[in-house]
Formats: structure tokens, sequence, C-alpha cells
């Protein structure tokens, strides 16, 4: 049978007709929230000692089986299953797992409980890569194991105390014995320190396994927080834990040196620290460096400690007007001369100083940020770092000598570049993402630069966001009080110039962050892209106090967090409602924690400018939050009142004129609930009305089965309704 023209001329407007569906999707917010645009990565790589090969974990989501596969750089293709769950009827599946020093040992986390944000509880085990044989390391779960250097031992907290794990005896030694809940705590960290300096092991071991160095942390006199727990069933629960907010008592702490060999304990006088940020063995075996900080934060000292001898030298001292930056780039090499990061002549860059704690030269210079240490190839002598050299949005990575020179960009694409190196630093592994560009990831020579082969580009996510209403992020940059700030607009796909849009602002605005980067898109650039095919212009601004612009930018904050924030984001939204296509009437702000702060406020001292705001877990009063964030931006309430009070929104409830949503998590650990509950109490003596939500039992991230849905769909329709 013959097609007429006609048949022909129908089928070609109905396919057309379907592809123009087809590329005018909406996203929806069940598709944002069920993880419908998740990209692929690689999970947990660990680079091979011999520098060759690589590993990964491979979870199969459908038989819960794990396994560990080993990969050679070069060819990228596998050399051989190192490990499978599926060998091991005692395993049903591991979730991470971890080599010993020498390789011959793997340990592996089953039965994850989560605690904190960071902290958890598991079950482990050490697989002998020889012997093939698996053994657990003890019955009941366990905290922060870690496995001696030579794979014969397995330190480990439990209950608060220190416990080493003899593998080949299976003798299990108890180091400590005053740990006690919200009392003494042992080699792990305490709340505080877990948030605010980022690590939870608070115990490491030496080169050659003979010493263990821990912190011991006395919270008798830490004022305890506690939270209902609901759950189902008859009477709720209580959960309590020590919690120093701003002003009140920290953890006492102190360092100790155990000898392996006799389990003798040795505390170290560091001449009273206030805080211990940091512990590190150095390269020979029997001296170890330590971090200590001022209850300020404005003065660190970097302490040398012969282990044997137990005496201590000040090998570096470093003080700022403001504050001075815990990071993890501290490198010892063979001879323990050593590279350090710091902001000292304005921004972040690279030092290297002799064993002896002499400055030998600044390495890196210039009006631009280190953004990321990843280690030096001492044979080639090689520094390797990622940095803001080609705009404070973007990430590139570049190798130089150790004394400043030869400086060489590793990285050619614009937009976000990280490197992941090989043990040798032969290779690293380039992932690249850039505001147009999901995720990629590529193998590079790391003397020259060169792409070796590509390994993954989630190019699949790029097609099947073809289908969708989707506009780009257009970035440039406002001037706001004499400065120019980074910011990026999205307007909907249909975008009419002639037409007037509703203005909806995105921030986080908290110290040192960023919020405008030249990368791939997280989970609420979706809910941004669904909001302007709704109609609304969205568009974020990073103002002063943020990161990557020099330390006077982001410092100039301290002592008054929310002031200058909260200025400069109100001027941007004047600003951009002078443009001709948005609707000045109609300016909505959010944020969620910081951010939250920042909605809140602007709202209220903005509410010439600002017609509605939501505000998910905020702070309210930062005389509420804890110790060491706030008092390192803040110093403490007692000696500055003002600080804290004149931009504690709840001391001014009566400013409120638009719509406000406040939301918060009921067992929210971090910032509690009680920053909701004393807004709400204000509001409601001013005869404010708003509208606020509850999660029970949800944490500071809100999130289990439905809950990210059903708050955003909340936050969906509050926008839809007032603005």
């Amino acid at each position: 049978m013959r097609n007429s023209p006609f048949l022909l001329l129908l089928l070609f407007f109905i396919c057309h007709f379907s592809i123009l569906i087809a590329q005018n999707k909406q996203i929806s917010l069940e598709e944002i929230y069920q993880d419908d645009f998740r990209v692929e990565g690689l999970d947990k790589l660990h680079s091979m000692k011999n520098g060759k090969q690589y590993s990964i974990l491979n979870i199969d989501p459908v038989t819960g089986i794990s396994s560990i596969e080993k990969y050679d750089y070069k060819t990228l293709n596998k050399v051989e299953t190192i490990l499978t769950s599926s060998n091991f009827d005692s395993i049903p599946f591991f979730t991470s797992y971890e080599f010993s020093k020498d390789e011959s040992k793997i340990l592996l986390a089953t039965e994850i409980q989560s605690i904190f944000r960071r902290s958890t509880l598991g079950v482990f085990y050490v697989y002998d890569l020889n012997s093939k044989s698996i053994l657990k390391v003890s019955d009941s779960k366990i905290q922060e194991p870690s496995l001696s250097p030579d794979g014969s031992k397995v330190a480990y907290v439990q209950n608060n105390n220190i416990y080493v794990f003899d593998i080949t005896s299976k003798l299990t030694d108890q180091l400590t014995f005053d740990g006690e809940k919200n009392r003494i705590i042992n080699g792990i960290t305490d709340w505080v320190y877990e948030e605010e300096f980022a690590f939870v092991r608070a115990f490491e071991w030496n080169s050659d396994g003979s010493k263990l160095a821990f912190i011991r942390f006395d919270e008798i006199e830490v004022p305890e927080f506690s939270m209902d727990v609901y759950g189902s069933s008859l009477y709720q629960t209580q959960s309590a834990f020590k919690y120093p907010k701003a002003g009140e008592n920290n953890s006492e702490v102190s360092l100790h040196i155990v000898d392996v060999g006799t389990n003798g304990i040795s505390e170290v006088d560091l001449n009273n620290p206030y805080y211990i940020p940091r512990i590190q063995w150095m390269h020979h075996s029997n001296f170890l460096s330590v971090q200590t900080l001022n209850r300020h934060q404005n003065k660190l000292n970097l302490f040398k400690v012969n282990a044997t001898e137990h005496n201590t030298r000040v090998l570096l001292e470093e003080t700022d007007d403001a504050y001075v930056n815990v990071k993890d780039d501290l490198t010892f090499l063979e001879d323990d001369s050593f590279i350090w990061t710091s902001e000292k002549d304005g921004f972040n860059h690279i030092y290297l100083y002799n064993a002896e704690g002499k400055l030998m030269n600044q390495v890196t210079k210039g009006p631009w940020e280190i953004t990321k240490y990843y280690g030096y190839d001492q044979k080639k002598d090689l520094i390797y770092y990622q940095s803001t050299e080609s705009g404070s949005i973007n990430r590139d990575v570049y190798s130089v000598r150790s004394n400043g020179k030869n400086k060489k960009r590793m990285t050619a694409k614009e937009g976000t570049n990280a490197a992941d190196f090989s043990a040798d630093f032969t290779y690293f592994i380039n992932t690249f993402s850039s505001a147009t560009t999901p995720p990629e990831y590529t193998l590079h020579n790391s003397l020259s630069g060169k792409k070796v082969k590509d390994i993954l580009n989630n190019r699949e996510v790029l097609s099947k966001l073809g289908n969708y209403r989707i506009s780009p992020k257009e970035f440039s940059t406002i001037a706001i009080n004499g400065n120019e700030l980074n910011m990026w607009m999205i307007k909907p796909k249909d975008f009419d110039p002639t037409k007037k849009y509703p203005l909806f602002m995105n921030q986080y605005s908290g110290p040192g962050s960023q919020s405008v980067s030249n990368s791939w898109m997280g989970t609420n650039d979706y809910w941004f892209q669904m909001l302007a095919n709704e109609g609304y212009i969205v568009a974020c601004v990073d103002g002063r106090g943020t990161g990557y612009m020099g330390a006077e930018f982001k410092k100039v904050t301290y002592r008054e967090l929310g002031k200058y924030e909260v200025e400069d984001q109100i001027a941007a939204a004047k600003k951009l409602s002078e443009l001709p296509f948005v609707d000045q009437s109609r300016t909505g702000i959010w944020g969620w924690s910081y951010g939250g702060f920042m909605s809140t406020n602007c709202l209220l001292k903005g509410n010439d400018t600002f017609e509605m705001a939501i505000a998910v877990a905020p702070v309210t009063s930062w005389r509420f939050y804890d110790s060491i964030y706030t008092e390192r931006f803040m110093r403490t309430p007692q000696e500055n009142p003002s600080g804290y009070d004149e931009n504690s929104p709840f001391n001014y409830p009566e400013l409120l004129k638009g719509k406000y949503l406040l939301v918060h998590g009921s067992a929210d650990d971090n910032v509690h609930l009680q920053n909701t509950m004393r807004m709400v109490e204000a509001l409601v003596q001013a005869n404010k009305q708003f509208d606020w939500a509850v999660y029970p039992d949800k944490n500071h991230s809100i999130r289990g089965g439905n809950t990210r849905l059903h708050l955003f769909t909340k936050m969906t329709n509050f926008i839809k309704e007032n603005l």
C-alpha cells in the first residue's frame, strides 16, 4: 500500500509535535526528591601503594552484594576482584573499606548506624589478603576502628574507651577505663569538635605502630542539652548530650601517648590548651605534631612532641586579628620539613618550612585562593593543588615546584576541576563539571596534565534532561556596597523581556561559604528550574562574608554576623528589582540553617523590599548556637552582647510585614528547635501572623521517607500562594 501525501504530512506533524512535547516536560518535585536525576561517580576510590592501580567499592543495588574491584590506571581495565561479600555468609554486604598501610589487610564496615553528622557505630571485620580469611573485630558495635600500619592490630573506641584488638592472638586489650557517657571521652571527639573541627577519630597510630596518641575530653562541666524523641511508643523518650553554647564551658582536653608494647599511658604537657583541633604523627615515628588554639581561635600553635621524652616545642605560631582557620593541609616530608597553608598574606596560600619550623619560602602568591592541597611528589619536587586562579567561581588543578617556580595548569576546561592522585603521583583522575556539564571523570598524566583516557561522563543525564524545560544559569557580577559580588540568575524557559516576573532569591551566606559556583546542579537546582518554569526569576548572590575572595572580604563580618550579609542581600534585591522584567512588588527569599537566619533577617530588616521569606532550621540567636563556630566569628556573648542581639531576629518581631514560613525538625541536634520556638513566641506576642511547620524526630537535614518531598511541596505551595 502506497502512503498518501496527506498521511505522510500527518505523520510528520505528529512526530514533530511529540518531540516538542518531550522537550517541554516540566520537572516535578517527585522526580527531584526521588533522585531521578542522580549522577554516577567513582565510589570509595583508593589508590594502591604501587601507584599503578586503584580500587573501587561496588554495591549491587538489586542483590545487595558489595565488592572491591582493582583497576589498572593506564588501561582502566579491571585487574581482579579483591573481595566480594558473596563469598562470606557472615557479611551480607559492606558499605566502606580501608586498607592497612602495607595493604595486607582490609577493614570492612557493616551495619553502620548514624550518631551525629559524622559519627557512626558499626560492626567491623578484618579481611586478610594473604590467607583470604575474615575476622570480626568485636561482637558489639564500635566506633572509628583503625588498622595499625603493619596490619597486625585494630584500635577502636567503645563506650568512650580505647581498645586494641590483636589480629593474630584474637585478644583485646582495654587501654582506658574512665570513659563514661556525658562525662569522659577517650579517643573520639565530643559533639562540638565533631561538628566544627570536622573530625571524629581523636587517636592516631605512629608510622611503625609502636605508639598511639589520643585526645581525652572531660565534658563534666559542659551544659547538657536534651531533645524529646516521639517515635511511635506511648511515651516519648529523651536524647541528652553535652552541647556547649556560646560563652558556656567547653570540654577540658588533654593529650596522651600510649606505648603499645606495655600499654603504658603518658600525658603530654601542652601548657593547658583550650582546643586541640588536630594531631598528626610526623615522618619520624617518635615525633608527633599537635595543633592548639586559644578560645578566641585567633592564635594557633603547632607543637612538635617527642613521644619518648614527652617534651614539646613550638614549631609555628599563627595569629590573626579575627580568627585562624584549621585545615588538613599539613604534610611532613622525609626530613620532617613540612608544607602548610595559611591566609596570613590576605589569601590562602602554600608555605614551606624546615624541620625546625623556619620559613623556607612562600610557594604560591597572588590575589586568589588555594582551595585544596593535594600533596607533594618529593621525587619530582612538585606540589599539586586546586585554586581559583581562573576566577573565584571556577576551580583548576595546578602543579608547582617547592621554590614556587614552573607553575603549570593541569586542567583545561572552565568550570570546577578536582583531582584524585595515584599514590606515586604518576596519574590523577580529574573530576570536571560546570553549570552545563554533569560530572566527567578522566585519567591524566600528572607531569603533563595530558588526558590519557575517558572514564565516565554522565551523558545519559544530559540526554534525559533534553526532554525537560531547562534554563541555563546566567553568571555575572553585581555592584553592591562597593563590591563586585558573584551572582547567577535563572529565567523561565519562555522568558519574555517585556513581561514582569516575581523574583525569588536563594542564598546561604555563611562565613567562607560559596553558593555561586560554576559546577553541576545539586538537588535544589532542579527545584529552582521548576520554579523558573512556574514563572519566577530565581537569583543567587554571594555577599560579603562568603569565601574565595580573600580574607578581608570574608572576615568583614567578624563580631557582626548577620549585619553586612543582610545589607548585601537587601541591596541586591533592590537593584535586581530595578530590572525592567522584575516585578518589584513581588520579591521573596529563602535559606536553610545560616541561610534561614539570613532570610528571616532580610524579611524583617528589609520589610520594604521583601514580601515573602522561607526559613528552614534557622538560627534566631547566636546565643543558642555552639561555642566553637559562634565564638570563632563573634567572640563570646559576654564580650560582644550587641553583636549577638542586634542581629537576632526574635528581638524585633514587630518589623514583620510580609509572608513568613518557618520550618524546623524537632530532633535537630545542631540548630536546636529552641531557635524556632523563641521566634514563634516573639511573633505571637507581637501579634504577627505567619506559617510554620515542625517535622517530628527529624534532624538538621529534615529527610527520611517522604519528608523532603513533603517539605518542598509545602515550600513550593507557599511560594505560589504568596509571591
